[in-house]
């Protein structure tokens, strides 16, 4: 049997673990341990998401350099190549474009976007190894179109790729000192640590991946000298995987779109990491980097939420583990379903370790999760449990908050029903003939909401937002008209002004209040009229691909958004507001 490059990943999972243990052992005896819970499992997390992501841009990657070696390839002799002096030009080939696309992650702004989550670790151990970029592969293949022209068959490519990504993870260790003769001629512990420093003596030295003497070649090597100082000049400070990925982007994005001349739009993506033109420096004046007040991101975290938190990296651990087992053979949708089940569940263990997410948020999200998927996958007894324990979880999370902050008063009622009657609703939708109850079922839980974001505002706040929603709910139900029956046509009509009313009344609460919470409700509230539209849609006019997918991830944000920020208002801050 051929083995996939993520079932190798797999299989050489518990290696890594082995050695991350024995590491931290070692560590922990010497009186030297470099492990912190949360940061390993931020790396380690960080890692499973790029595999699982590079089940599609692996496709993408590969998929290019074929296509190039197919046409241009000028020496496609599998022959020579297969030869030991083959595999050992194309393994140098590759180390020394590596260092290249290595070089180009730290010099120019939009390679670094992707090769920053490398480094932003401010501990340095074999975990951090295992720390990588989920979007490198969409613009890194470029450096490897020489390979292709040359006529490396892509097996051998992908292969020397994983011995080149292999062969790095050793050198991630403060507890290896430098090597002598090795130092001089490979990639070692003491260069790569190196490599990870924000020391100014240090900064952007020794790219090299196996070999270090393209760094003596091409005037970029240093010899450790002093105390690393780890992390990046900017500190991520956030245990969030999706924006561990996303922050570099959205501020080179940000910083393009304040620039003021379109040639400087365009040379924030590729000018050196934080090169800015002067009209968006003077507007957003960045403190300069001092290394003798760097501080580490370490939130405070309980024992219990520890070991829970443990418990359920594990389990995304075994899922990632299955999911790279199987992705070869698995149709491009289930594919998608695993990768955003595993992404966010991914994303609400690193909350959790930051103290954004409560232990019982965690499992509503993470029950949310399981029954899209399960939905999405057709897996339908799986679905009938999760489903209902979804909002289970909520009214028990409404309950316990409500009862902890305060006694039972009217926001916490009409909470409590609302989500009594969506999970009425989610019941009656899973079975055949249940579809008027049910959608009898979100009215009444609609009503309930309208009466919550009611309370301490008057009606309907914002005008402009009445009216978007009516008009929204109009083109919708004139889109859905010819494929409704008579009744269908009366309890439809029924359901779109209520649902409209409702987003109404939670953006003109937004309009009020102004804050983070009550901008959170007016989305939810925006996600359920999507929700409901995808539903609709598929059931009445166009089936729509991966259906379950789009409507329950939709619904599920709506409740989960709604659940988390809704709060009661007080007089105080609804007094002096005008309607817009």
């Amino acid at each position: 049997m051929t083995l996939s490059p993520s079932q190798i990943i797999v299989l050489a999972t518990p290696v890594f673990f082995l050695l991350i243990a024995l590491e931290f052992a070692w560590g922990y005896a010497k009186g030297r341990n470099t492990y912190r819970l949360n940061d390993a499992v931020s790396s380690i997390g960080l890692g499973m998401l790029s595999q699982v992501s590079a089940v599609f841009t692996r496709l993408f990657r590969i998929g290019i350099y074929t296509a190039i070696y197919s046409s241009v390839a000028l020496y496609p002799n599998p022959e020579f190549w297969n030869t030991w002096y083959g595999w050992l030009i194309a393994l140098v080939f590759y180390d020394f474009c590596y260092y290249w696309l290595h070089r180009a992650g730290h010099e120019s702004a939009v390679f670094w976007a992707a090769h920053v989550v490398h480094h932003q670790s401010q501990d340095y151990n074999l975990s951090t190894a295992l720390r990588q970029t989920s979007s490198g592969a969409l613009l890194g293949w470029i450096f490897y179109v020489p390979m292709a022209v040359a006529g490396v068959p892509p097996l051998i490519f992908g292969i020397v790729a994983l011995i080149d990504l292999l062969y790095q993870f050793w050198v991630h260790t403060e507890h290896v000192p430098r090597l002598g003769w090795f130092d001089r001629w490979f990639c070692s512990p003491s260069n790569h640590r190196v490599h990870h420093a924000v020391n100014d003596r240090y900064l952007d030295k020794n790219y090299g991946g196996i070999l270090i003497v393209w760094d003596r070649l091409f005037g970029s090597f240093k010899e450790e000298d002093e105390k690393c100082v780890y992390g990046t000049r900017s500190p991520l400070n956030s245990w969030d995987p999706l924006w561990a990925n996303a922050e570099v982007y959205w501020a080179l994005g940000k910083a393009s779109w304040h620039a003021g001349s379109w040639g400087d739009k365009l040379r924030v993506w590729f000018k050196q990491p934080g090169w800015l033109p002067a009209d968006v420096a003077a507007r957003f004046p960045k403190e300069g980097f001092d290394i003798t007040r760097v501080q580490y991101f370490h939130p405070p975290l309980q024992p219990a939420v520890a070991i829970f938190g443990g418990v359920q990296f594990l389990l995304l651990l075994a899922g990632v583990a299955y999911f790279l087992w199987h992705a070869d053979a698995m149709a491009p949708g289930p594919a998608l379903v695993g990768l955003a089940a595993l992404g966010t569940g991914l994303w609400a263990v690193g909350g959790l370790l930051q103290g954004r997410l409560s232990v019982l948020q965690v499992v509503l999200i993470e029950a949310a999760v399981l029954a899209t998927a399960t939905a999405a996958l057709g897996w339908v007894e799986a679905h009938r449990l999760f489903k209902p324990l979804a909002l289970l979880l909520a009214i028990f999370l409404v309950a316990a908050r409500a009862r902890g902050e305060r006694a039972y008063g009217r926001f916490d009622i009409r909470l409590l029903a609302a989500l009594v009657f969506s999970l009425a609703g989610d019941c009656l939708l899973m079975f055949p003939g249940f579809f008027i109850p049910g959608l009898v079922a979100f009215l009444v839980a609609h009503l309930f909401y309208i009466a919550l974001f009611k309370q301490g505002m008057p009606w309907f706040a914002s005008r402009r937002a009445l009216g978007l929603t009516l008009a929204t709910g109009a083109v919708m139900y004139a889109f859905l008209f010819n494929g409704l029956n008579p009744v269908l046509r009366i309890a439809v009509a029924a359901y779109v002004v209520v649902i409209a009313l409702m987003a109404a009344q939670a953006i003109g609460r937004a309009t009020v209040l102004r804050d983070k919470a009550a901008i959170g409700v007016a989305v939810g509230a925006g996600f359920f009229m999507l929700s409901d539209a995808l539903l609709a849609t598929n059931r009445f006019a166009v089936p729509l691909p991966m259906a379950q997918l789009w409507v329950l991830s939709t619904y599920y944000l709506a409740q989960i958004l709604i659940v988390f920020n809704a709060t009661p208002v007080t007089t105080a801050a609804s007094s002096g507001h005008k309607q817009v």
